[in-house]
């Protein structure tokens, strides 16, 4: 992966990142942990301009995180309800909870959507709810952006900084990405439990 992501970044520069980020969004296993420190490497080697880089990196994902966010609002909250009926006993999941959550989203939607764009693992995801709140388009890009300026601008001066060595980020950030899965996992298990208790 790493010989194709060098090959693109050689062969189409600021076109290149940009597509990248923009399909990492798409595909997650396609890491931005990767693309931004190899793009910020390139700068020290004179061939890319740091600011042009960060500017590609944050419009092709930006740009990614559409897809999610029409795939959410696709995904209409009467279908949701219906299947939350019906399937929903198992994870003690009803009408009313996403109710309590679509309220929830109107409330703290903004803070979600920025943080959620500096987590990996979330990144990605935090779209999909975006669109299905109906949150605002403007809302959505302007709080996407700003997360994702925050998370390109480390991963570029990283990759910057630590030169030949960039791939440290990647190695350094798994672990905490294997920490938030985990955390999230267990929050979501404490979830449940807590609420199927509350049911009985």
């Amino acid at each position: 992966m790493l010989e194709w992501i060098t090959n693109i970044i050689t062969e189409l520069g600021y076109i290149g990142i940009a597509f990248l980020m923009f399909v990492e969004n798409i595909f997650p296993p396609i890491p931005s942990e990767l693309i931004m420190p190899l793009a910020g490497f390139t700068v020290t080697q004179g061939k890319l301009d740091f600011g042009a880089v960060f500017v590609a990196g944050i419009i092709g994902s930006v740009a990614g995180a559409f897809p999610w966010y029409y795939a959410g609002k696709h995904f209409s909250e009467r279908r949701l309800k219906r299947l939350a009926n019906k399937y929903g006993k198992w994870l003690a999941l009803s009408a009313e909870d996403i109710d309590r959550a679509k309220v929830w989203f109107r409330k703290r939607g903004s803070f979600a959507v920025f943080f959620g764009r500096l987590v990996p693992g979330v990144r990605t995801l935090i779209s999909v709810p975006a669109g299905l709140h109906r949150m605002n388009l403007v809302s959505f890009i302007i709080y996407s952006t700003l997360g994702t300026a925050i998370w390109v601008g480390l991963l570029t001066t990283a990759g910057y900084l630590l030169g030949e060595n960039y791939g440290l980020v990647e190695q350094f950030i798994k672990p905490i990405s294997l920490l938030v899965a985990i955390g999230l996992l267990i929050a979501v298990v404490w979830w449940i439990f807590k609420r199927k208790k509350q049911a009985d």
